[in-house]
Parts: structure tokens; C-alpha cells; sequence
């Protein structure tokens, strides 16, 4: 099996040296630390291995697989914190992943593409399809959230009211990738695409995918275990980790895909991962975990604070806005990185200000 050595993968140390310290009852904070660092190049391990299986199934079953396994680390990760009862966790993280996506990743393409292309151009039919979906997902989190004001009483309507909306979610997110696959470009981009050829064979992409999602998996339950102490020694809130740290630990190898393909001038292909990540965090993974909350003994809701509901509006609208004209420059992309380093900011002196 070819395998060339990223220096992402250098961070792979940083696994068992995770488990020991989990194991030898370190300090938390270290133990969170090395957990985060071995998580990122298991994911970029199963985005590569999901790349090479997708280039022996062909590019529709691939296009299936890459949708399916895009986000899997972040699943995981909130799976454990979901078991963990760590509730307020998961939905500041499902809200991180998609401004994380739509401002700091969109952002530095769109920066870095900028400069060293000038203005680029992208397929402005399939743009604003996305974009729309983007807007589509805000509704669908607004609504739960706003009217449960009226019925925060009634439990089993605030249960029905989200299994109803997430289920009206994942059949909008089928019929989109089913549009996907299915329709033409406007023929703006200039962009052919270009087939990737397997360096893995299937079997050892299988193989790769089992063990980086076994990876994934132990240190997930480490990472979230570690999570209560950490917050507690660092002065950090767990609503701070979630919608910051925790997305870019379970996406950064997918962001750094996206500002490569940027900076080599494939703008369709690096919005294709952002705008295409922040859709299936809204679209299927938050969702999904409404009815996976429940095999747990669990109820999460699709009922989101104003906080979050505003950093959702601000990042969705500003990024359909950029992607409607088929054409980015680097000063759109200053705008998002600005938009998102504000959030942050307002985000790590929220819990000072309650």
C-alpha cells in the first residue's frame, strides 16, 4: 500500500501517548489535550481512506460514502457526550461545526485563494442550491426553538416537535444529495473535474477506515471523559469547548483540504467541502442525534439558545450571500474570518456575562 507521510500524521504519536495517560490518571488537562491532538490525524485518516474506497466503488457510491463518513470523528465524539449526559456539549458543537465551517474554513480559502489567484469563479447553479439549503437548515432551527417557549411545559410535544422537524431534516438532506448526484452543471465553473486515482487497494482503505474509526473512537470516550475537569481547572465552559475546540479537533484535516484546493484555484471543489460539511452537520448529524440521544436514556432537543441561533443566522446568511454570485475574492474572505474571530470572542466572555 503507497502510503505518503503527511506531517498531520506525525500527530498520530499523540494516541497511545493519550491512553497512557489516561490509564496512569494524569492530569486531565493533558490527558484532553493529547486526546484532541491524536483524534485530528485519525480523522484526516478516515477522510483519506474514505477517498481511496470511493475511487474502487466509482464516483456515485463515492460521492455516498464522502457524504456518509464526511463528519464521522465529530459523530463519534458527541455520541460519547451524549452518553456522557453532556447534552449542552453536543449542541454547541453541532452549532460550532457549521460556523466553524462556513466562516473559518470559507474564510481562509477564500483569503488564501484570494491572494494568490485573484478573483475566482464556481458553479454558480450548485452555489446557490447550497446556499439555499443553508437558509432551509437555519429555519429548521429556529423553529423548534422558538415555539418551544410555548409548549417548554409539555414534554412529549417538545419530543415530537423535535423527532418531527429532524425527521423533515434528513428527508430534505436525502432529496439533496439525490439532486447532487443527479444534476447538471450551468457550465460557469471552469473547473473540469479530475478523477482521483487509488494509491490503497480497497481492502487496505477498509483496514484504514476500521482502525482510525476504532481510534476515533477510544479517544472520544477520553476526550469527553476529561471534559468536566478540564472546564473546571481552566475556567473554561463547556459551551466554550463545544462550539470551539471540539469542532476544529474532529474537522481540521477536512478544513486544511479545503484551503489547499483553494490556494491551487479549484474554488468549486474547496466550497464543495465547506459549504458541503456545514450542511451535513445541519442537515443529518444534528438530526440523527435526536434519535441516537434516546438509545441512551437521553432527550436532545432542537431547541438551541438565542446565542447560538444568532451566530447560525450570521454565518448562513453572510456565506449564501458570498456564494449567490459565482465569483470570491480575499476581502470576502477577510469578512468571514472577521465575523467568526467576533463570535469567538463573544463566545469565551459569554458565561462572565450570565
Amino acid at each position: 500500500m503507497p502510503f505518503k507521510l503527511k506531517p498531520l500524521y506525525l500527530l498520530l504519536i499523540f494516541a497511545p501517548l493519550a491512553i497512557a495517560a489516561e490509564v496512569t490518571h494524569s492530569s486531565p488537562v493533558l490527558v484532553f489535550a493529547l486526546a484532541a491532538l491524536g483524534v485530528i490525524p485519525l480523522a484526516g485518516l478516515v477522510g483519506e481512506g474514505t477517498e481511496e474506497l470511493a475511487a474502487h466503488t466509482g464516483p456515485r457510491v463515492g460521492a455516498l460514502l464522502n457524504a456518509t463518513l464526511g463528519n464521522a470523528a465529530e459523530l463519534i465524539i458527541t455520541i460519547f457526550a451524549i452518553r456522557a449526559g453532556l447534552l449542552e456539549l453536543v449542541k454547541a458543537s453541532i452549532v460550532g461545526s457549521i460556523i466553524g465551517n462556513l466562516l473559518l474554513v470559507l474564510g481562509l480559502s477564500l483569503l488564501l485563494g484570494g491572494l494568490k489567484n485573484g478573483v475566482q469563479t464556481f458553479d454558480r447553479r450548485n452555489a446557490g442550491v447550497n446556499a439555499t439549503l443553508l437558509l432551509m437548515a437555519l429555519v429548521a432551527f429556529m423553529v423548534p426553538s422558538l415555539f418551544d417557549a410555548a409548549i417548554a411545559d409539555n414534554r412529549a410535544a417538545e419530543l415530537g416537535l423535535s423527532e418531527g422537524v429532524a425527521v423533515v431534516m434528513i428527508v430534505l438532506y436525502a432529496l439533496a444529495m439525490v439532486y447532487a448526484f443527479t444534476a447538471k452543471s450551468d457550465g460557469v465553473s471552469r473547473q473540469p473535474a479530475e478523477a482521483h486515482h487509488a494509491r490503497w487497494s480497497a481492502r487496505a482503505a477498509l483496514g484504514v477506515l476500521a482502525g482510525a474509526t476504532v481510534g476515533i473512537v477510544f479517544l472520544s470516550e477520553v476526550l469527553v471523559g476529561a471534559v468536566e475537569s478540564v472546564t473546571a481547572t481552566l475556567g473554561l465552559t463547556e459551551f466554550f469547548i463545544g462550539i470551539i475546540i471540539i469542532p476544529l479537533v474532529g474537522n481540521i484535516a477536512e478544513h486544511l483540504v479545503a484551503v489547499e484546493v483553494a490556494i491551487k484555484n479549484k474554488m468549486e471543489l474547496s466550497l464543495g467541502v465547506s459549504l458541503g460539511s456545514s450542511l451535513q452537520i445541519a442537515l443529518f448529524v444534528a438530526p440523527v442525534l435526536v434519535f441516537v440521544s434516546l438509545l441512551f436514556g437521553e432527550t436532545l432537543l432542537l431547541v438551541y439558545n438565542t446565542f447560538e441561533l444568532v451566530a447560525l443566522a450570521a454565518a448562513s446568511v453572510i456565506a449564501a450571500f458570498i456564494a449567490l454570485d459565482g465569483e470570491s475574492n480575499w476581502l470576502e474572505g477577510a469578512m468571514l474570518l472577521a465575523v467568526y474571530a467576533i463570535l469567538a470572542i463573544a463566545f469565551f466572555y459569554l458565561p462572565a456575562a450570565l
